[in-house]
């Protein structure tokens, strides 16, 4: 078969040692001469093979502490000379550079030493140099070498070989090639984000945002687009608890518009400290509250909009018990996501088995820093997440009434929800809890009436008589630029706004929020989301 090239000397050298045996066993059956280095050959003699050490192998030994082994032109001649090319072959014959036909390398642990927090000099030590250079050597050279850096394609090599009489194809060396290159690009990019974050700089000259395959998806957001999941972060907070780091325990595979959702939830309940759900649609909050426990918090958020909740996503901050996934299970929901959850609760969603169950051991905390990146036509935006919060403290009173200290805590809860709510944003609530979202809405007027009538339609869907607007606060992300949306939420029952100010026209809407005995505050702080 055209493209075959057979294995007769193979170059080891891994920090990762998984699977590393048995491949050495499979190469050693078939007669192929093993090189290796440091731990790796210790390994592989444990283990009862033959091993040529690299030093023995270019009579020249490991300097520096290991810093300089591999790096050798009896090593990287092996590699890269052309097996086609009578001029590269005679180089070889003249200096006795033996060909190597298969180089297996994984890098040192560069991102779980700097995960783990280790100083500065041992990050630096476990920057990998010879393991990239043999990697892009045997990637270039795939015409006759087969290059592995990870040792979930061992099989892939060893069943080519079982089939070929020992040799592999230029399909698999060139599959194997591209792979090398993905690795060593996000070595790279790892190293280089580290770099700028330990000189503080946030924007370096380039940016590189690396990911791992984590699944293909069925499509993207509609089914004419193709899509699939990587994880991996831009700058600091790669080890986000969230979507990224979950297993899911049950359902049906996860969907491109269920994980983003999914994240857009988790991350809004992880900014209460107290008991907290939300319930997600299109990545808007359809309902938000706080309670005693996860039951009263679940029915609260729930009733704020249950027609917009079916189907919707749910997260929880806390261990998600038997009582709450009871009230659950009666809801059509797509996802659940939290933290953990008893035997009991995972009982109880287990009838449901088309309903995904998504477990990730911790919450992120919405104050660590971290990135995120949009695509534009030809570019990027690239900005630091939304870690804003304001305190009691930060609050600046501007109507001649104070707000109660009921309303100032609602108001809080309020403009927390409103940040993770598409803009224009409205968001009504009473005692912890959601009772109108207005969301996306090119007027902010027109968000305000929205956010009453979904209030209003719920509230004489559940049979009740009275507004639940009437005496909720009122929060928006941005300020009023006039004051009609104001006056909506008046009308609405409203009895305290929230919103940032900065207006040219705040003082035509601090008259409004008087003439009608309203409380108002502002934050100083914008939440746009879009």
């Amino acid at each position: 078969m055209a493209g075959l090239h057979k294995i007769s000397r193979a170059l080891l050298s891994v920090s990762d040692k998984s699977g590393l045996i048995e491949l050495g066993r499979f190469l050693a059956a078939r007669g192929v001469e093993l090189l290796s280095t440091g731990g790796t050959a210790k390994t592989l003699r444990d283990a009862g093979l033959a091993v040529k050490d690299v030093s023995a192998h270019t009579g020249f030994p490991e300097i520096m502490d290991g810093r300089v082994k591999t790096l050798h032109p009896l090593i990287h001649g092996g590699i890269l000379g052309r097996r086609d090319a009578a001029e590269h072959m005679a180089a070889m014959a003249q200096h006795r550079i033996q060909p190597i036909d298969l180089v297996v390398s994984n890098l040192y642990p560069f991102e779980a030493t700097v995960a783990k927090g280790a100083t500065f000099d041992d990050c630096v030590e476990n920057i990998d140099i010879g393991g990239p250079a043999l990697i892009r050597a045997g990637a270039k050279n795939h015409d006759f070498v087969a290059i592995i850096v990870e040792p979930a394609d061992y099989q892939s090599v060893m069943d080519e070989m079982a089939k070929h009489d020992g040799a592999t194809t230029l399909a698999l060396r060139r599959r194997l090639a591209g792979t090398a290159y993905a690795r060593t690009a996000a070595y790279d990019a790892a190293i280089a984000q580290w770099m700028a974050g330990e000189r503080g700089d946030l924007f370096p000259r380039r940016i590189i945002a690396a990911g791992e395959l984590r699944q293909l998806l069925r499509y993207g957001e509609n089914p004419h687009q193709r899509a699939a999941f990587y994880t991996g972060a831009l700058g600091p907070g790669a080890a986000r608890p969230g979507v990224a780091t979950a297993r899911q325990i049950q359902g049906k595979e996860l969907s491109f518009n269920n994980l983003n959702d999914a994240d857009a939830a988790f991350e809004l309940v992880a900014e209460f400290s107290e008991t907290a759900v939300a319930i997600i649609k299109h990545a808007n909050p359809c309902g938000v509250a706080i309670g005693n426990n996860l039951k009263e918090a679940y029915g609260r958020a729930l009733a704020c909009d249950p027609v917009s909740a079916f189907g919707g996503i749910i997260a929880v901050n806390r261990k998600l018990d038997g009582a709450t996934s009871h009230q659950v299970a009666e809801l059509f929901a797509e996802v659940v996501i939290a933290p953990e959850a008893d035997a009991e609760a995972l009982a109880v969603l287990a009838a449901k088995k088309n309903l995904r169950v998504l477990l990730t051991s911790a919450m992120p905390d919405p104050t660590s820093p971290g990135m995120t990146l949009r695509t534009l036509s030809g570019g990027y935006l690239v900005q630091d997440r939304d870690m804003g919060r304001v305190t009691h403290a930060d609050l600046k009173v501007v109507t001649k009434r104070q707000p109660t200290n009921a309303e100032m805590d609602d108001l809080l809860f309020a403009f927390t929800v409103a940040k993770h709510v598409k803009s224009n944003a409205i968001v009504y609530a009473k005692s912890g809890a959601t009772v109108g979202i207005g969301a996306g809405q090119m007027s902010r007027v027109d968000s305000s009436r929205i956010a009453a009538q979904k209030s209003d339609d719920a509230a004489k869907a559940a049979g009740e008589f009275e507004s639940r607007t009437a005496g909720s606060v009122v929060a928006s992300d941005a300020f009023f630029p006039f004051a009609d949306g104001l006056i909506a939420a008046a009308s609405a029952g409203a009895t305290a706004i929230i919103q940032p100010g900065g207006s040219m026209r705040d003082a035509e809407v601090i008259a409004a929020a008087d003439e009608r005995n309203l409380a108002m505050v502002f934050t100083g702080m914008r939440h746009f989301r879009h």
